[in-house]
């Protein structure tokens, strides 16, 4: 007689828990991952926008609200993977500049739908949004 060569059910069992607890572990955190890899990208456009910002002062003695004097393509600005919108604001003789998620940056980023950075450097929110 021969032998059966094979899995037994709770052999098969055992490897689908260990997948699924894996797995439940894993996905939360590839998430969190991309969600602030995203927040980076709309930090560095932020920074790089508010220097075009300072470079347009020098030039015309003004800030502008219109993204596209700064040479940019579109107002409001969208980041290059289209996940955060970034528009100025006049105040105050400075400027703020908001970048605000877009889906699926704000589904997967609750925490941090906005962040803001104004011609005096302060950064808004001031907690986790900005660290990394």
């Amino acid at each position: 007689m021969k032998a059966l060569n094979g899995f037994t059910l709770i052999e098969l069992l055992i490897a689908v828990a260990i997948v699924s607890i894996l797995a439940a572990i894993a996905i939360p955190s590839y998430t969190d991952f991309v969600a602030r890899s995203n927040r980076t990208e709309a930090q560095r456009e932020l920074l790089r926008i508010a220097n075009m910002q300072e470079q347009f002062y020098v030039d015309t003695r003004a800030y502008t609200s219109d993204m596209t004097a700064l040479g940019l393509g579109n107002d409001p600005f969208i980041t290059e993977n289209s996940y955060y919108s970034i528009d100025a604001i006049l105040a105050n003789g400075g400027f703020v500049l908001t970048a605000t998620a877009l889906e699926p940056q704000r589904s997967n980023d609750s925490s941090c739908q906005a962040l803001s950075v104004s011609n005096t450097g302060q950064k808004l929110p001031a907690d986790v949004c900005w660290e990394q």
